[in-house]
């Protein structure tokens, strides 16, 4: 794996946490805003849309560089769409990224050797 796309996972794992926490936090908002005077859903709705955007085009930068299977790209954003599908994508992502780097430190050993 190169720099680039070492950059590219790196960076759509990072949004994907603190897109699900705003998520839910805009959640909740919809739900104080119907039960009580408290109305976050403004701030909340402006802040989540702006990670999401950064989370798709996180997504296709990656999708691009990495060179997913279609499956495996529809999974990435599919759980960008669910309450806490961030999470998991995040987890999934460190899991990818760490493997990677496991195999490119194996060829390069492999080829320092050679």
């Amino acid at each position: 794996m190169d720099l680039k796309t070492a950059s590219a996972l790196r960076r759509l794992r990072l949004v994907s946490a603190p897109e699900a926490v705003s998520f839910l936090v805009l959640l909740l908002c919809s739900v104080l805003k119907r039960t009580t005077d408290f109305n976050g859903v403004r701030v909340m709705g402006a802040v989540h849309g702006v990670l999401f955007v950064l989370y798709v085009v996180f997504w296709a930068d990656a999708w691009n560089r990495t060179r997913w299977s279609f499956p495996t790209a529809a999974l990435y954003l599919v759980l960008s769409v669910l309450p806490t599908g961030g999470f998991f994508a995040e987890r999934k992502l460190r899991r990818e990224s760490e493997n990677a780097v496991i195999a490119a430190r194996a060829r390069q050993e492999g080829t320092v050797n050679a």
